[in-house]
């Protein structure tokens, strides 16, 4: 008990709970809180503000641990979400890069193989055959691959080979492929080949065959001085309604010209050239008339 001037504005309240505890029970109003002068009895000798202090402690320590404890959980939830959020995007990058980098592999084991095989269909179809012997399903992106650098090094009898070989297993038959071929046989000057080619091609995929492919042949036809050829190519092209590029429209309106159709030359240019055409002078792009002669 408080004694302060003869009366009892404060009591307080022990508890028997591991050290006592003592918590404010009532405070008389108009004295406040001075206590200057107040004493405990020789029992408790405790001040009011160590009691307070304990229980506000108390109470913030519990008010601290839930809070620390809401926030803990909802960090770790957090954290989970974006550890799982990233592995799945690396392990899908992962395997991305694994297939791109096998299928390069493959590649160029294939060009190694054919590079050092003579030159005899023989060799070269078995060789092909055991490239693929313990595949379980045809490895067409690394053929496909192996084309292009076989291309790049201009090997044409080899691509000529590689792309044969493919098509006689019926996979490949793509205009990419026909593409590729029929470089190859310009290049290597198979003329009759290409042909055989074309009019496969052309009775296969009629209504699919792309601009490219037609200049492409278009263009063979004119680099062995075949006119006529490039004349019955460019019918078809016309009858299937594919417009011709600027390069191949003059290589036609040339085999006209050795034909001595110039007539028919005039006629091409006028068709499918534009009257005008856009030249650079001192630095500017300017609009010229064209002529009409090739």
């Amino acid at each position: 008990m408080l004694v302060f001037n003869g009366q009892i504005p404060i009591s307080f309240e022990s508890s028997s709970i591991g050290k006592k505890q003592i918590s404010i029970k009532r405070v008389n109003p108009v004295l406040g809180f001075g206590f200057s002068n107040c004493r405990f009895s020789s029992l408790q000798k405790v001040t009011w503000h160590t009691a307070f202090t304990i229980k506000v402690t108390g109470i913030c320590l519990v008010h601290c641990s839930h809070s620390q404890s809401g926030q803990s959980l909802s960090t770790s939830m957090a954290v989970e979400k974006k550890v799982s959020k990233k592995d799945g995007k690396k392990e899908h990058h992962l395997w991305s890069k694994r297939e791109s980098t096998g299928s390069g592999q493959k590649a160029l084991n294939l060009v190694r193989i054919v590079s050092g095989l003579p030159n005899e269909k023989e060799a070269v179809y078995g060789a092909l055959d055991k490239w693929t012997a313990w595949e379980t399903e045809f490895p067409l992106i690394a053929a496909a691959k192996a084309l292009q650098i076989l291309r790049k090094r201009r090997q044409w009898i080899r691509v000529i080979q590689v792309a044969k070989w493919m098509l006689s297993k019926g996979q490949g038959a793509t205009m990419g492929t026909y593409d590729t071929l029929l470089l190859a046989f310009d290049m290597d000057r198979r003329v009759d080949e290409a042909e055989s080619l074309w009019n496969m091609i052309l009775h296969t995929h009629t209504r699919s065959i792309s601009k490219q492919l037609f200049a492409r042949m278009i263009s063979l036809c004119d680099h062995h001085n075949r006119p006529d050829k490039t004349i019955e190519v460019f019918a078809d092209m016309e009858e299937l309604g594919v417009k011709p590029d600027e390069d191949t429209v003059r290589k036609v309106a040339h085999a006209f010209q050795k034909l001595g159709q110039e007539d028919k030359q005039k006629l091409v240019l006028k068709k499918y050239l534009s009257k005008w055409k856009y030249i650079h002078h001192n630095g500017e792009r300017v609009r010229v008339r064209r002529e009409l002669q090739g």
